[in-house]
């Protein structure tokens, strides 16, 4: 039986039970128990500290798995209902995934927050949903029950935003403490890397493929590290002011940028080079992302632009690092990913441009405040952008006008993300608190 132990666990981990179960032997009073465990463990020179990670550590562990079992349960529960629904035809799911859409009221408020929130990131694998404050903690709840699961400290200053990895196997972090943090998921959510190269409060950070990570700061620069080593091998300069955001497009062969100075930028993730410099919003843009291929029928029309006959849509492709054909089918460049940027800004408005001509194609009108973010629908039909106005706006893609408004909090709504995972959309308020929304 000792050798089997010895299999599943790691030495290190061996080694952290063996200090818990002697913290736990020492807060019990057990003083004879914990000399012999001590001396047969090589942990003699063991001494109990409050402070230290270990104490307390074996009750703490030993209540979430009385709480994860409880869970398990449950959901068995709830799943053996559900598919007894489903046979019996009582559940009937609408046919298009662009009839899920956002209906008031809010499912859930989550309320553990004690500052703004900053971000809103769903992960892309799992009923997980991760939260960023102000507070300088990160959040991880169950999207579906909207319990909380835990908190990740580290940071010392704002936490500005967050990124899962396509995978869901790393999160990073970044913040107004000028750094970046690296969290392994599997290994319980630890930090395993800290960054540090920007000169001021870190803005945005996403990843570039699998192996790169880029960042945006209010040192004017964008930075692409690797993840692996977690080096600096590449700065973009060239925003004249704070870069509040930065997204890669799906082929990881693209970025774009949003700045205080007013502009839009994309930048070629290879060379550095900037491509192109768009400039049209009369404020601060706060985010730009590329539009993904789905939306590019609902983009073209709306832009009134030729549509594009029907091919095998290369994104997945570039997604999986092959290039030249796709099944036999050259790729269609007209259905290459990073052709259409989408930008928001504190001029109230949303805009849509060509990221090869640099040409404004339309601008979606309709917030009363700043728009602070935007996420785009699976189905490439909808844009469901948040603002200081309070509001969530569903927006048309095809017709540009808002088809939805959706009062959504008791403050400036900063951030929304559509789940992958289930019909869920999240958004974050300066009110401190993250809202649940369920699409149906």
């Amino acid at each position: 039986m000792a050798s089997t132990t010895e299999h599943v666990l790691p030495e290190r981990q061996k080694k952290e039970l063996q200090k818990a179960i002697l913290d736990f032997m020492h807060t019990q009073g057990y003083t004879e128990s914990l000399a012999v465990f001590a001396k047969e463990t090589g942990n003699e020179g063991f001494v109990a500290d409050p402070k230290d990670r270990h104490h307390n550590l074996l009750p703490k562990k030993w209540t979430s798995v009385i709480r994860l079992q409880k869970k398990i349960m449950e959901l068995e529960s709830k799943m053996s209902k559900l598919q007894e629904e489903i046979r019996s035809g009582a559940i009937r799911r609408p046919a298009k995934t662009n009839e899920w859409l956002p209906r008031p009221p809010a499912r859930t408020q989550l309320t553990q927050h004690r500052a703004p929130v900053t971000r809103v990131r769903f992960h892309p694998q799992y009923p997980v949903l991760a939260t960023a404050s102000e507070d300088m903690t990160v959040k991880l709840w169950d999207a579906e029950s909207g319990d909380f699961e835990r908190t990740l400290k580290g940071h010392t200053k704002a936490v500005q935003d967050l990124a899962f990895d396509a995978k869901g196997a790393v999160l990073v972090t970044c913040s107004a403490d000028l750094t970046l943090r690296v969290w392994d998921i599997a290994d319980d959510y630890k930090c395993v890397r800290t960054l540090h190269g920007h000169d001021h409060c870190v803005s945005a950070v996403c990843f570039l493929g699998a192996d790169k990570i880029v960042s945006a700061s209010r040192d004017k620069t964008v930075k692409i590290w690797e993840l692996s080593t977690g080096y600096c091998i590449k700065t973009l300069t060239g925003h004249a002011e704070w870069v509040r955001y930065v997204a890669a497009s799906e082929d990881a062969k693209l970025l774009c940028t949003a700045s205080n100075d007013q502009s839009v930028r994309v930048w070629d993730a290879g060379s550095g080079e900037c491509k192109m410099d768009m400039r049209g919003h009369e404020n601060v843009v706060e985010i730009a992302r590329f539009a993904p291929v789905s939306a590019y029928v609902c983009l073209r029309k709306l832009a009134g632009l030729p549509p594009v006959k029907a091919t095998h849509a290369p994104a997945a492709a570039a997604v999986n690092g092959t290039s030249g054909t796709a099944n036999g089918v050259p790729p269609n460049p007209a259905n290459a990913p990073g052709l259409f940027v989408m930008s928001a800004a504190r001029d109230k408005t949303l805009r849509l441009w060509d990221s090869t001509s640099g040409q404004l194609l339309h601008t979606f009108v309709g917030h009363d405040d700043w728009v602070r973010d935007f996420v785009f629908h699976p189905s490439g039909k909808v844009m469901i952008s948040v603002s200081d106005d309070k509001t969530m706006r569903i927006w048309d893609l095809a017709t540009g006008r808002c088809a939805k408004t959706i009062e959504s909090a008791s403050h400036f709504v900063t951030c929304v993300d559509f789940s992958v995972v289930s019909p869920l959309v999240a958004t974050g308020s300066v009110n401190t608190e993250v809202s649940l929304w369920e699409c149906r």
